[in-house]
């Protein structure tokens, strides 16, 4: 295991887990997940919470659960109030004795961090959640800890954090992983279009930004298309800045469905990007997710679906065998295949991404070339489900989670002792 350390600029406190201990959320969205009634779970929470208001970490792990069942506001209300009372919380996976992983995070929805706790399903590791906000003026009076990660993701509210926590971690003084915030900043849809525009064995869309005001005076008629960006022509793909999931995404084919489609989204500033028919020889949208760690690549899940955007729980495998089955020989095969095929996609994603976690969904196209839909470090990486329905994917994630915990022992500055 690693030893745990303090480093001189990162003093660490001597505080012990118990009140500051929570279920987490791997523990809870797995529950959840599987279909199971938490209602007895959120019972015995509001207990704790009426009886001790100064409980932060049963609030903490009651703002989990709204988070999960969709009811945001009430869980960013929750996870607000924990944060104000403490700003270290503690997940201890198995026994407690592997590396100490020491996460900076902020408050926001699953999206807003790393979701590192998934990555130690199975594991003995102790996460420590340190939440950082505008006002953090130093990282010091820490938890103890082995090696620090980075896990503020990129969007519009984090973009101030980020360049905030790039002036903190140059002084800060200990292993770091994803150590450069400017590098995660980068990570906007049209960033990463146009830093892998040069790629020959990449399709990254081109992804625009483009006010509310010029669209809509597109679908009017008063303004051409391509006085709005040269070049860009129907079937276009828009979605609002900083949404993840598909959400308020359209495939926009005219005009008419332009003007259709701002008359119901208020955003006012949009990502606009050309449509790229990315269905396979089998008819179907076909859709990896694959995850970078030091640089090699993990199958995390494929997914088939009849329509053009591809989500895992919407796309119908868990009904179809034959699905599965193409799932299953792409993650066995990953590492002599599609790893392979993409040998040069991979190491110049890694090139010019630069950090030590990240991942992408994508797509295999007909001339060989990968397509790349998103890349992020917040994409949510998991062993959720049935491992009667889906057995492969339960080897395949533990890969992958080994993977991540070796990269944990391995980062310079962490004292290896013995394996886990």
């Amino acid at each position: 295991m690693l030893m745990t350390k303090a480093h001189p600029a990162s003093p660490v406190s001597s505080e012990k887990p118990d009140r500051a201990r929570i279920l987490g959320m791997q523990s809870i969205v797995s529950l959840i997940y599987a279909g199971h009634d938490v209602t007895p779970l959120w019972n015995d929470l509001m207990q704790r919470a009426t009886a001790d208001q100064t409980d932060a970490a049963t609030l903490l792990d009651m703002a989990t659960i709204l988070h999960t069942l969709g009811r945001a506001d009430e869980a960013r209300q929750l996870l607000t109030s924990a944060v104000a009372l403490r700003r270290d919380f503690c997940v201890v996976h198995g026994d407690g004795s592997g590396p100490h992983l020491l996460a900076f995070v902020t408050v926001g929805d699953f999206m807003a961090n790393t979701p590192l706790d998934f990555l130690l399903a199975g594991s003995n590791c102790v996460l420590w959640l340190h939440y950082v906000d505008l006002e953090t003026r130093a990282l010091t009076d820490l938890p103890d800890y082995d090696v620090a990660f980075m896990a503020i993701g990129e969007s519009t509210e984090n973009a101030p954090l980020l360049a905030h926590m790039q002036k903190l971690l140059a002084g800060f003084n200990g292993p770091v992983m994803n150590s450069n915030p400017e590098l995660i900043s980068r990570l906007t849809r049209d960033g990463v279009s146009e830093m892998l525009a040069g790629e020959p064995s990449i399709l990254s869309p081109r992804t625009y930004r483009v006010s509310r005001a010029d669209l809509v005076a597109v679908g009017a008629g008063t303004k051409r298309l391509e006085d709005c960006i040269s070049g860009l022509a129907f079937p276009l793909v828009i979605r609002p800045i900083s949404t993840h999931a598909g959400h308020g995404m359209e495939r926009i084919t005219d005009l008419s469905g332009l003007s259709d489609w701002l008359g119901i989204q208020p955003a006012q500033e949009l990502y606009v990007a050309p449509f790229i028919d990315f269905r396979g020889a089998d008819g179907f949208y076909n859709k990896q997710r694959v995850v970078f760690i030091d640089g090699k690549a993990f199958a995390s899940h494929m997914a088939l679906s009849d329509h053009w955007i591809v989500h895992y729980l919407s796309a119908g495998m868990g009904q179809s065998p034959e699905k599965r089955a193409v799932e299953q020989a792409w993650m066995e095969n990953f590492d002599a295949d599609f790893a392979v095929r993409h040998k040069d996609s991979f190491a110049a994603l890694y090139r010019h991404i630069g950090l030590d976690y990240f991942g992408i969904d994508c797509a295999e196209l007909p001339d060989g070339r990968l397509l790349v839909f998103e890349l992020d470090v917040a994409m949510v990486v998991h062993n959720m489900d049935d491992p009667v329905v889906y057995p492969y994917k339960q080897i395949a994630m533990r890969k992958l989670f080994d993977g991540f915990i070796d990269a944990v022992r391995r980062k310079p500055g962490a004292i290896s002792l013995t394996a886990l």
